[in-house]
Protein backbone atom coordinates (compact mmCIF):
# COMPACT_ATOMS: atom_id res chain seq x y z
CA UNK A 1 0.00 0.00 0.00
CA UNK A 2 1.29 3.29 -0.92
CA UNK A 3 2.03 5.12 2.21
CA UNK A 4 0.10 8.29 3.84
CA UNK A 5 1.37 11.23 1.99
CA UNK A 6 2.13 14.97 2.57
CA UNK A 7 0.43 17.20 1.39
CA UNK A 8 2.64 19.41 -1.21
CA UNK A 9 -0.52 21.63 -2.54
CA UNK A 10 -2.68 22.07 0.66
CA UNK A 11 -5.69 25.16 0.60
CA UNK A 12 -3.61 28.66 0.31
CA UNK A 13 -3.60 30.25 3.73
CA UNK A 14 -4.43 34.16 3.73
CA UNK A 15 -7.16 33.88 1.00
CA UNK A 16 -10.77 34.37 1.57
CA UNK A 17 -12.57 31.51 3.86
CA UNK A 18 -15.09 29.96 1.64
CA UNK A 19 -16.73 26.47 2.17
CA UNK A 20 -15.95 25.00 -1.35
CA UNK A 21 -14.07 21.49 -1.22
CA UNK A 22 -12.45 20.63 -4.36
CA UNK A 23 -11.53 16.75 -5.89
CA UNK A 24 -10.61 15.22 -8.78
CA UNK A 25 -12.74 12.33 -10.58
CA UNK A 26 -11.18 8.86 -10.94
CA UNK A 27 -12.13 8.48 -14.40
CA UNK A 28 -9.86 10.88 -15.50
CA UNK A 29 -6.99 9.31 -13.85
CA UNK A 30 -8.06 5.38 -15.30
CA UNK A 31 -4.20 4.61 -15.95
CA UNK A 32 -3.95 4.73 -12.22
CA UNK A 33 -3.98 2.16 -9.74
CA UNK A 34 -7.11 3.30 -7.32
CA UNK A 35 -4.79 3.02 -4.35
CA UNK A 36 -1.89 5.73 -6.21
CA UNK A 37 -4.51 7.86 -7.85
CA UNK A 38 -6.08 8.47 -4.31
CA UNK A 39 -2.76 9.22 -2.60
CA UNK A 40 -1.60 11.33 -5.80
CA UNK A 41 -4.87 13.58 -5.05
CA UNK A 42 -4.18 13.76 -1.11
CA UNK A 43 -0.72 14.54 -1.69
CA UNK A 44 -1.81 17.36 -4.17
CA UNK A 45 -4.16 19.13 -1.26
CA UNK A 46 -7.82 17.46 -2.84
CA UNK A 47 -10.28 17.36 -0.35
CA UNK A 48 -11.95 14.32 -1.86
CA UNK A 49 -12.57 12.10 -4.81
CA UNK A 50 -15.66 11.31 -7.13
CA UNK A 51 -14.67 7.82 -7.33
CA UNK A 52 -15.93 6.42 -10.97
CA UNK A 53 -17.30 2.16 -9.73
CA UNK A 54 -14.97 0.65 -12.81
CA UNK A 55 -13.24 -2.68 -13.85
CA UNK A 56 -10.26 -1.14 -12.76
CA UNK A 57 -11.60 0.96 -9.73
CA UNK A 58 -13.43 -0.49 -7.14
CA UNK A 59 -15.11 -2.82 -9.46
CA UNK A 60 -18.76 -2.88 -8.27
CA UNK A 61 -19.31 -6.06 -9.80
CA UNK A 62 -16.39 -8.13 -7.92
CA UNK A 63 -17.83 -11.07 -5.70
CA UNK A 64 -14.98 -9.87 -2.95
CA UNK A 65 -16.87 -5.75 -3.50
CA UNK A 66 -17.87 -5.58 -0.16
CA UNK A 67 -14.12 -6.08 1.77
CA UNK A 68 -12.85 -3.94 -1.36
CA UNK A 69 -14.93 -1.69 -0.40
CA UNK A 70 -14.19 -1.61 3.59
CA UNK A 71 -9.85 -1.07 2.16
CA UNK A 72 -10.92 1.81 0.47
CA UNK A 73 -12.98 3.49 3.05
CA UNK A 74 -10.20 2.84 5.39
CA UNK A 75 -7.96 4.18 2.98
CA UNK A 76 -10.16 7.41 2.16
CA UNK A 77 -10.25 7.83 5.88
CA UNK A 78 -6.05 8.16 6.42
CA UNK A 79 -5.92 10.64 3.72
CA UNK A 80 -8.78 12.32 5.10
CA UNK A 81 -10.36 12.29 1.62
CA UNK A 82 -14.35 12.99 1.14
CA UNK A 83 -15.92 10.74 -1.65
CA UNK A 84 -18.40 11.03 -3.98
CA UNK A 85 -19.88 7.60 -5.72
CA UNK A 86 -19.89 8.12 -9.65
CA UNK A 87 -21.22 5.90 -12.25
CA UNK A 88 -20.39 6.87 -15.28
CA UNK A 89 -18.25 4.27 -16.34
CA UNK A 90 -17.93 3.73 -20.33
CA UNK A 91 -18.17 -0.20 -20.18
CA UNK A 92 -18.72 -1.78 -16.70
CA UNK A 93 -21.84 -3.45 -17.92
CA UNK A 94 -21.46 -4.22 -21.91
CA UNK A 95 -17.95 -4.39 -23.30
CA UNK A 96 -19.70 -3.51 -26.71
CA UNK A 97 -21.88 -1.22 -26.01
CA UNK A 98 -20.85 2.73 -24.17
CA UNK A 99 -22.90 3.58 -21.12
CA UNK A 100 -25.11 0.24 -22.02
CA UNK A 101 -27.27 -0.58 -21.20
CA UNK A 102 -28.97 2.16 -19.61
CA UNK A 103 -32.17 3.22 -17.96
CA UNK A 104 -33.96 3.15 -20.99
CA UNK A 105 -33.32 0.23 -22.45
CA UNK A 106 -36.22 -1.36 -24.39
CA UNK A 107 -35.12 -4.71 -22.93
CA UNK A 108 -36.14 -5.02 -19.11
CA UNK A 109 -33.77 -7.47 -18.62
CA UNK A 110 -31.16 -4.85 -19.11
CA UNK A 111 -32.95 -2.38 -17.43
CA UNK A 112 -32.65 -4.16 -14.60
CA UNK A 113 -29.05 -4.78 -15.20
CA UNK A 114 -28.44 -1.21 -14.94
CA UNK A 115 -30.27 -0.86 -11.61
CA UNK A 116 -28.94 -3.54 -10.13
CA UNK A 117 -25.61 -1.21 -10.92
CA UNK A 118 -27.08 1.77 -9.14
CA UNK A 119 -28.09 -0.05 -5.99
CA UNK A 120 -24.97 -1.77 -5.57
CA UNK A 121 -23.75 1.94 -6.11
CA UNK A 122 -25.81 2.90 -3.23
CA UNK A 123 -24.66 0.49 -0.87
CA UNK A 124 -20.95 1.09 -1.76
CA UNK A 125 -21.56 4.77 -0.86
CA UNK A 126 -23.36 4.17 2.11
CA UNK A 127 -19.88 1.69 3.05
CA UNK A 128 -17.43 4.57 2.39
CA UNK A 129 -19.51 7.25 3.86
CA UNK A 130 -19.89 8.77 0.22
CA UNK A 131 -22.27 12.05 0.21
CA UNK A 132 -24.22 10.94 -2.99
CA UNK A 133 -24.80 8.40 -5.83
CA UNK A 134 -24.23 10.09 -9.59
CA UNK A 135 -26.13 8.86 -11.95
CA UNK A 136 -27.49 9.91 -15.43
CA UNK A 137 -30.93 8.72 -17.78
CA UNK A 138 -29.16 7.20 -20.92
CA UNK A 139 -30.56 8.58 -24.73
CA UNK A 140 -33.40 7.10 -25.83
CA UNK A 141 -32.40 4.37 -27.90
CA UNK A 142 -34.86 5.12 -30.82
CA UNK A 143 -33.35 8.32 -31.70
CA UNK A 144 -30.13 9.46 -29.74
CA UNK A 145 -30.15 12.33 -31.81
CA UNK A 146 -32.90 14.08 -31.64
CA UNK A 147 -32.66 15.61 -27.84
CA UNK A 148 -29.56 17.82 -28.85
CA UNK A 149 -31.61 19.43 -31.54
CA UNK A 150 -31.88 23.29 -29.89
CA UNK A 151 -35.57 23.04 -29.47
CA UNK A 152 -35.04 20.52 -26.73
CA UNK A 153 -32.59 23.36 -24.85
CA UNK A 154 -34.31 24.40 -21.44
CA UNK A 155 -37.12 27.31 -21.37
CA UNK A 156 -35.27 29.94 -19.11
CA UNK A 157 -38.54 30.29 -17.31
CA UNK A 158 -38.31 26.67 -16.63
CA UNK A 159 -35.02 27.09 -14.12
CA UNK A 160 -36.52 30.33 -12.51
CA UNK A 161 -39.67 28.75 -11.75
CA UNK A 162 -39.60 24.96 -10.86
CA UNK A 163 -43.12 25.13 -10.29
CA UNK A 164 -43.78 26.24 -14.31
CA UNK A 165 -46.11 24.81 -16.56
CA UNK A 166 -45.33 20.89 -17.36
CA UNK A 167 -42.07 19.96 -19.63
CA UNK A 168 -42.76 19.72 -22.97
CA UNK A 169 -41.48 16.30 -23.38
CA UNK A 170 -45.18 15.53 -21.72
CA UNK A 171 -47.13 16.19 -25.19
CA UNK A 172 -44.64 17.07 -27.73
CA UNK A 173 -43.71 13.28 -28.67
CA UNK A 174 -45.40 9.87 -27.40
CA UNK A 175 -42.07 8.09 -27.68
CA UNK A 176 -40.47 10.57 -24.97
CA UNK A 177 -43.41 10.75 -22.93
CA UNK A 178 -42.96 6.87 -22.52
CA UNK A 179 -39.97 7.00 -21.93
CA UNK A 180 -39.56 9.56 -18.98
CA UNK A 181 -42.71 7.01 -17.54
CA UNK A 182 -39.91 4.40 -18.24
CA UNK A 183 -37.12 6.41 -16.40
CA UNK A 184 -39.42 7.23 -13.66
CA UNK A 185 -40.04 3.61 -13.10
CA UNK A 186 -36.57 2.34 -13.13
CA UNK A 187 -34.91 5.39 -10.95
CA UNK A 188 -37.84 4.13 -7.96
CA UNK A 189 -36.35 0.93 -6.37
CA UNK A 190 -33.26 2.77 -6.51
CA UNK A 191 -34.21 5.97 -5.15
CA UNK A 192 -35.74 3.27 -2.37
CA UNK A 193 -32.23 2.65 -1.96
CA UNK A 194 -31.02 5.66 -1.52
CA UNK A 195 -33.67 6.47 1.48
CA UNK A 196 -33.06 3.09 2.97
CA UNK A 197 -29.31 3.90 2.80
CA UNK A 198 -29.47 7.82 3.54
CA UNK A 199 -27.21 8.35 0.67
CA UNK A 200 -28.81 11.01 -1.86
CA UNK A 201 -29.36 10.01 -5.79
CA UNK A 202 -27.52 12.97 -7.43
CA UNK A 203 -29.14 12.83 -11.16
CA UNK A 204 -26.79 14.48 -13.98
CA UNK A 205 -28.39 16.34 -16.82
CA UNK A 206 -26.27 15.05 -19.73
CA UNK A 207 -26.26 16.52 -23.27
CA UNK A 208 -28.39 14.18 -25.78
CA UNK A 209 -29.63 12.54 -23.10
CA UNK A 210 -33.39 12.16 -22.20
CA UNK A 211 -32.78 14.07 -19.28
CA UNK A 212 -30.42 16.97 -20.71
CA UNK A 213 -31.28 19.91 -19.15
CA UNK A 214 -32.00 21.24 -15.81
CA UNK A 215 -35.42 21.92 -16.95
CA UNK A 216 -35.48 17.76 -17.86
CA UNK A 217 -34.58 17.32 -14.11
CA UNK A 218 -37.97 19.57 -12.83
CA UNK A 219 -39.85 17.44 -15.36
CA UNK A 220 -38.30 14.28 -13.52
CA UNK A 221 -38.93 15.20 -10.12
CA UNK A 222 -42.50 16.47 -10.47
CA UNK A 223 -42.93 12.94 -12.57
CA UNK A 224 -41.69 11.40 -9.12
CA UNK A 225 -43.30 13.11 -6.49
CA UNK A 226 -40.09 15.48 -5.68
CA UNK A 227 -39.16 12.40 -3.27
CA UNK A 228 -36.18 13.62 -0.95
CA UNK A 229 -33.35 11.55 -2.09
CA UNK A 230 -33.38 12.54 -5.29
CA UNK A 231 -31.61 15.36 -5.95
CA UNK A 232 -29.33 16.78 -8.61
CA UNK A 233 -25.44 16.77 -9.94
CA UNK A 234 -24.86 20.03 -11.60
CA UNK A 235 -22.17 19.66 -14.54
CA UNK A 236 -20.22 23.29 -14.83
CA UNK A 237 -19.46 22.71 -18.23
CA UNK A 238 -22.79 21.34 -19.06
CA UNK A 239 -24.25 24.41 -18.17
CA UNK A 240 -21.79 26.32 -20.93
CA UNK A 241 -22.83 24.01 -23.33
CA UNK A 242 -26.50 24.13 -23.57
CA UNK A 243 -28.33 26.01 -20.85
CA UNK A 244 -29.63 29.16 -21.72
CA UNK A 245 -28.89 30.51 -18.44
CA UNK A 246 -25.12 31.01 -17.89
CA UNK A 247 -23.17 28.86 -16.01
CA UNK A 248 -23.41 30.85 -12.67
CA UNK A 249 -26.71 31.49 -13.06
CA UNK A 250 -27.64 27.92 -13.66
CA UNK A 251 -25.97 27.25 -9.89
CA UNK A 252 -28.08 29.71 -8.47
CA UNK A 253 -31.51 28.19 -9.67
CA UNK A 254 -30.10 24.50 -8.95
CA UNK A 255 -29.33 25.51 -5.80
CA UNK A 256 -31.98 23.45 -3.52
CA UNK A 257 -31.13 20.89 -5.54
CA UNK A 258 -27.79 20.45 -5.48
CA UNK A 259 -25.80 16.71 -3.84
CA UNK A 260 -22.81 17.05 -5.88
CA UNK A 261 -21.18 19.60 -8.59
CA UNK A 262 -18.39 18.28 -11.85
CA UNK A 263 -16.50 21.40 -13.12
CA UNK A 264 -14.31 21.58 -16.14
CA UNK A 265 -13.94 23.98 -18.86
CA UNK A 266 -16.52 23.65 -22.37
CA UNK A 267 -17.62 25.83 -25.43
CA UNK A 268 -21.12 26.58 -26.02
CA UNK A 269 -22.52 24.04 -28.16
CA UNK A 270 -19.56 21.79 -28.00
CA UNK A 271 -19.88 19.05 -25.13
CA UNK A 272 -16.42 18.59 -24.68
CA UNK A 273 -15.07 18.08 -21.17
CA UNK A 274 -11.35 20.62 -21.40
CA UNK A 275 -9.00 21.45 -18.99
CA UNK A 276 -9.14 24.77 -17.06
CA UNK A 277 -8.36 27.69 -19.25
CA UNK A 278 -9.24 25.92 -22.82
CA UNK A 279 -12.85 26.61 -23.37
CA UNK A 280 -15.13 30.04 -22.55
CA UNK A 281 -15.79 29.66 -18.85
CA UNK A 282 -15.30 32.57 -15.98
CA UNK A 283 -14.53 30.66 -13.27
CA UNK A 284 -14.71 33.00 -10.61
CA UNK A 285 -18.36 34.09 -10.90
CA UNK A 286 -19.45 30.52 -10.87
CA UNK A 287 -17.49 29.44 -7.76
CA UNK A 288 -18.78 32.34 -5.93
CA UNK A 289 -22.10 31.71 -7.00
CA UNK A 290 -21.41 28.04 -5.58
CA UNK A 291 -20.20 29.53 -2.34
CA UNK A 292 -22.98 31.59 -1.68
CA UNK A 293 -25.64 28.71 -1.83
CA UNK A 294 -23.73 27.11 1.08
CA UNK A 295 -22.78 23.84 -0.86
CA UNK A 296 -20.79 22.01 1.46
CA UNK A 297 -20.48 18.92 -0.66
CA UNK A 298 -17.17 17.97 -3.25
CA UNK A 299 -16.61 19.82 -6.41
CA UNK A 300 -15.29 17.62 -8.37
CA UNK A 301 -12.77 18.18 -11.67
CA UNK A 302 -14.02 16.20 -14.36
CA UNK A 303 -11.78 15.03 -17.19
CA UNK A 304 -12.48 11.41 -18.62
CA UNK A 305 -10.75 11.75 -21.71
CA UNK A 306 -7.14 13.36 -20.12
CA UNK A 307 -6.30 10.08 -18.26
CA UNK A 308 -2.86 10.01 -20.07
CA UNK A 309 -1.95 12.83 -18.62
CA UNK A 310 -3.80 12.41 -15.86
CA UNK A 311 -1.44 13.15 -12.99
CA UNK A 312 -0.55 16.53 -14.86
CA UNK A 313 -3.99 17.93 -14.88
CA UNK A 314 -4.90 16.95 -11.50
CA UNK A 315 -1.82 18.68 -10.76
CA UNK A 316 -2.80 21.83 -12.99
CA UNK A 317 -6.23 21.98 -12.11
CA UNK A 318 -6.21 22.49 -8.22
CA UNK A 319 -4.02 25.85 -8.01
CA UNK A 320 -6.29 27.01 -11.38
CA UNK A 321 -9.86 26.24 -9.02
CA UNK A 322 -7.89 27.78 -5.41
CA UNK A 323 -7.11 31.05 -7.56
CA UNK A 324 -10.61 31.27 -8.92
CA UNK A 325 -11.77 30.90 -5.35
CA UNK A 326 -9.27 34.01 -3.86
CA UNK A 327 -12.02 36.21 -6.25
CA UNK A 328 -14.53 35.08 -3.80
CA UNK A 329 -15.73 38.43 -1.97
CA UNK A 330 -15.32 38.09 1.97
CA UNK A 331 -18.94 37.20 3.43
CA UNK A 332 -20.22 35.52 -0.18
CA UNK A 333 -20.71 31.91 1.82
CA UNK A 334 -24.54 31.48 2.28
CA UNK A 335 -26.56 29.12 4.40
CA UNK A 336 -28.39 27.10 1.91
CA UNK A 337 -28.25 22.99 2.81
Amino acid sequence: MTPTPHRTNPRPQGTNAHPLRFGYGTNGLADLRLDDALALLADLGYDGVGLTLDHMHLDPLAPDVAARTRKVARRLDALGLGVTVETGARYVLDPRRKHGPSLLDPDPADRARRVDLLIRAVRIAADLGAHAVHCFSGVLPADPTHLADPSHLANPAHLADPAAPAHPAATADPAEDSAWKRLAETLTPVLDAATHAGVPLAVEPEPGHLLATLADFHHLRRILGDPPALGLTLDIGHCQCLEPLSPADCVRAAAPWLRHVQIEDMRRGHHEHLPFGDGEIDFPPVLEALAATGYQALTVVELPRHSHAGPHFAAQSLPFLHRAARAIPAGAEGSTP
